[in-house]
C-alpha cells in the first residue's frame, strides 16, 4: 500500500493527545435488525464490543479522557461504561441528534485547548507496524494543520464498496474526491483534529465535513494512510465479515 509522508509538510513536532471524543450516538439503522435492541457500539465482533476495542485502542494510544455521546439506547451505552477502568469515560447525552459535527462542539468544553482524537464508536481496525494513532500523533504539525484524517486503500478495506473520500497531495494535504470520479483512498472516521477548527462555530446540527471543507479552503486538512487492516462495519454482512477475519487470525483474543 502506498504511504504518504505527512512529516514532509513541514517541521512535525508531533502532540501527545491525552483526551478523545467517541461518537456513538448513530441510530444504526443499517445493522437493523441486529440494532434493534443493542446500540451499534455494543455490537460485538470476536466477543468484544466495537466500542470498547476502540477504547482499547485509545488506552494504548496513551488516552486518559474519552467523551462518548450518546443517543439511541444511550442509557444501555452508559451502564456499559460504568466497569470500564480505563479510559476515563464520559458520557456526553444528546437529547436530539446533534450530529457529528454538534457532537464534538458540545464536548469542546471538555476535550480542552490541544488536539484530540476523534473516533467512530463503530470503527474496527487493527494497527500495522506501530500504533496507528501513536503514528497520527507523531505525524502531527501544528504549524500546518487543524485536522489529520486516517484514511485507507479503497481496495483493500473490507466490507467497503463505495468511491472514495479524498484526495491527497505528494505533501498529504487533502482536497475533495470529484463528482463522478474515484477517490484511491476513503475515511476511516479516525482523526486528530484542534479545537481551533471550530473557533466561531455556534449551530449545535453540523456534520463534521463542514469543518473539513473549513479546513481544506485554508489549506490545513492532511491525511495519513492506515498500514494496517479497516474493516466497513455497515450491515450483517459486513460484520459477518469481520468476525470471520478475528476469528481466524486472532482466535481466542478478545482485546486486541
Amino acid at each position: 500500500m502506498s504511504q504518504v509522508n505527512v512529516a514532509t509538510a513541514g517541521r512535525s513536532a508531533g502532540c501527545h493527545p491525552k483526551k478523545a471524543m467517541v461518537l456513538a450516538a448513530g441510530l444504526g439503522l443499517r445493522l437493523r435488525p441486529i440494532t434493534e435492541k443493542r446500540p451499534k457500539p455494543l455490537v460485538e465482533i470476536a466477543g468484544r464490543s466495537l466500542l470498547d476495542r476502540a477504547l482499547d485502542r485509545l488506552d494504548d494510544a496513551g488516552v486518559e479522557l474519552a467523551v462518548v455521546n450518546v443517543h439511541y439506547l444511550g442509557d444501555m451505552i452508559e451502564a456499559h461504561l460504568k466497569d470500564r477502568p480505563s479510559p476515563k469515560t464520559i458520557v456526553s447525552k444528546e437529547e436530539s441528534l446533534l450530529e457529528t459535527g454538534g457532537g464534538v462542539l458540545k464536548a469542546l468544553p471538555v476535550l480542552g485547548e490541544e488536539p484530540f482524537y476523534v473516533v467512530n464508536g463503530d470503527a474496527l481496525w487493527l494497527n500495522g507496524r506501530e500504533d496507528t494513532l501513536r503514528r497520527m500523533a507523531g505525524m502531527w504539525d501544528d504549524t500546518a494543520m487543524d485536522g489529520l484524517l486516517l484514511l485507507h486503500s479503497t481496495v483493500e478495506a473490507y466490507g467497503y464498496e463505495g468511491l472514495g473520500d479524498f484526495l491527497l497531495d505528494p505533501v498529504g494535504r487533502l482536497s475533495r474526491r470529484p463528482e463522478a470520479e474515484v477517490s484511491p483512498y476513503l475515511f476511516t472516521g479516525i482523526q486528530l483534529l484542534h479545537p481551533r477548527l471550530f473557533e466561531g462555530v455556534t449551530e449545535g446540527f453540523f456534520s463534521l465535513n463542514l469543518m473539513y471543507d473549513r479546513a481544506i479552503a485554508r489549506g490545513r486538512l492532511f491525511g495519513i494512510v492506515h498500514d494496517g487492516e479497516w474493516f466497513h462495519v455497515g450491515t450483517p454482512e459486513h460484520l459477518s465479515t469481520a468476525e470471520e477475519y478475528m476469528s481466524v487470525n486472532y482466535p481466542g483474543v478478545k482485546r486486541r
